[in-house]
């Protein structure tokens, strides 16, 4: 089996720093976020007590905000997409992406500039349900205020 992180534990200092072992642990977390912990644990060489110390740390810290799943281009077949703009209040925009992210109609979450702090894209299958879809969104608590536009149409794909 492999060796184990001989430290006491992070100072609160040490919390916010990533170190080599977190950026590879990082990593397999992004390629399959349901990797085991003894999977991951063998994969880098340490105990799993040292993986689960370390991914709660960086959950505390802030590094990790959430799990998501990945779909495949064209799973979703929402009928309606639409940009929705966000406003949070205070410095709170880590806790509301991450309560956003855990709302399965967006697709994409962005922090940006300028008048919002957070512009992402959600699917649903009908206006009902975008309405249904922004009415859960606007009761975050921290969300100033959001503005949504509906694409019509898409000229051009990403790609």
């Amino acid at each position: 089996m492999g060796h184990s992180d001989m430290s006491t534990g992070p100072t609160d200092e040490q919390d916010s720093r990533i170190d080599s072992l977190d950026r590879k642990l990082l990593g397999l977390l992004r390629v399959d976020a349901r990797t085991s912990t003894a999977t991951l644990a063998k994969t880098l060489g340490v105990s799993r007590g040292t993986i689960a110390n370390r991914i709660a740390r960086l959950e505390k810290a802030g590094t990790i905000v959430g799990y998501t799943v990945t779909l495949r281009i064209g799973a979703h077949n929402a009928e309606v997409k639409a940009w929705i703009s966000i406003a949070v209040e205070g410095d709170r925009t880590r806790e509301v992406a991450r309560l956003l992210l855990g709302e399965p109609a967006f697709t994409a979450l962005h922090d940006t500039n300028g008048r919002w702090d957070l512009v992402g894209e959600v699917c649903a299958n009908s206006n009902s349900d975008l309405s249904e879809v922004l009415e859960r969104i606007r009761k975050i608590k921290g969300i100033a205020n959001t503005e949504t536009s509906i694409h019509l149409r898409t000229f051009r794909l990403a790609g």
